[in-house]
This record gives structure tokens, sequence and C-alpha cells, in this order.
């Protein structure tokens, strides 16, 4: 009789990790065939897709009208796009326009930027007056005056000649607030 409860109990486990087992798959699966999609929509590699939150999130706002001190889908300013993108992706609240969300980070050469890094533009002054979310593959999300929220390229002229800097928000545990954190991809 306990034989009988031992292969029962045996059999049990097995069953349990080999349905876990497929869960974590299909899981790894759906987030692949996002990646892929977002890849394909923002023009960024599928290598450099690290957060399906982040691109979940630009691509539910591309297209968002842009209105001075808008912070709704009616109309969003490039320094509430960011400030939104963080406090619903990263759960961190930065700064309320595009000079104090610069005065709240790490400066971080433009070679080194990742998924999740602010981009700040010196358009036409000498202080910042543009911010926008770097995604990846020389691209960055933000709210342009003339189109609204969308996908632009570093490497285009104009932006090429006001970039200013890039910056990783500062944390009071001082971890990396990039967005391939694994936890973030998880949560949705």
């Amino acid at each position: 009789m306990n034989t009988k409860k031992l292969i029962a109990g045996m059999l049990f486990i097995g069953f349990c990790l080999v349905s876990h087992a497929q869960t974590n798959n299909k899981v790894k699966e759906q987030d692949n065939l996002a990646k892929e999609y977002f890849s394909q929509i923002m023009g960024v590699a599928v290598n450099a897709t690290t957060s399906t939150k982040l691109y979940q999130f630009v691509y539910d706002w591309v297209g968002t009208p842009y209105r001075l001190g808008g912070d709704s889908k009616k109309g969003i300013d490039c320094s509430k796009f960011s400030l939104a993108l963080y406090e619903n992706v990263f759960n961190t609240t930065i700064g309320y326009n595009s000079r104090n969300q610069f005065a709240n980070v790490t400066p971080i050469e433009k070679n080194n930027l990742q998924p999740g890094d602010l981009v700040f533009f010196k358009i036409r002054s000498k202080s910042i007056t543009h911010v926008g979310v770097y995604i990846g593959d020389d691209k960055f999300a933000h709210a342009s005056s003339s189109k609204g929220v969308m996908v632009s390229n570093l490497n285009d002229s104009y932006w090429k000649r006001y970039y200013y800097n890039g910056g990783r928000p500062k944390t009071e545990d001082s971890r990396m607030m990039t967005a391939d954190l694994s936890e973030f991809d998880n949560e949705q």
C-alpha cells in the first residue's frame, strides 16, 4: 500500500514539474513573439528588445498628439511622456520637466546607452529643451511638438545636431535603472 502511495506521489510531482516547464515555455514563446513584433514595428533589432513592457508602453502611446503641459492620451509633452513611461514601466518617479529630469540622472555616453535611458537635447537653446527615452539601436521614443509621440533615430541630422547627453536616473539603492531587468518583463 505504501508503495502505491509513493508511486502516486512521484507521478504527481512529475506531472507538476512537466506542467510548470510547459507554462514557462509558453511564456518565453509569447515574450519572443512580442519582442519580434516590436522589433519590426519600431525598427529595433530583436536582440535589443530587452523589455516587452517598455516597448508595449511606447507602442500604446505612439500617435498621441503633442500638447504642452499635457499628461494624457488626449495630448502629452516630452517630459510628461518620459515621466509616464518611468512611472508605468519602472515604477519610478523622475522629474516633471526635461531640465529637472537631467538634474537627476547619471550622465551616460551615447555609445553606452541602454533601453530605458533618457536622452536630452538642447534645441536652439543653451539649456535642455527636449527629452526622450532610448529604446535601442539608436532609436528613442518621445513626444515631438510636430508629430506627437513617435520613435526617432538619434543619427538623423536634426537629432544629431541638437543631442546633448544621455542619462540614467539616479536611484537610492544605486542599481542601474535599465529596461532589461527581467522582473519588469514578468509583471505583465
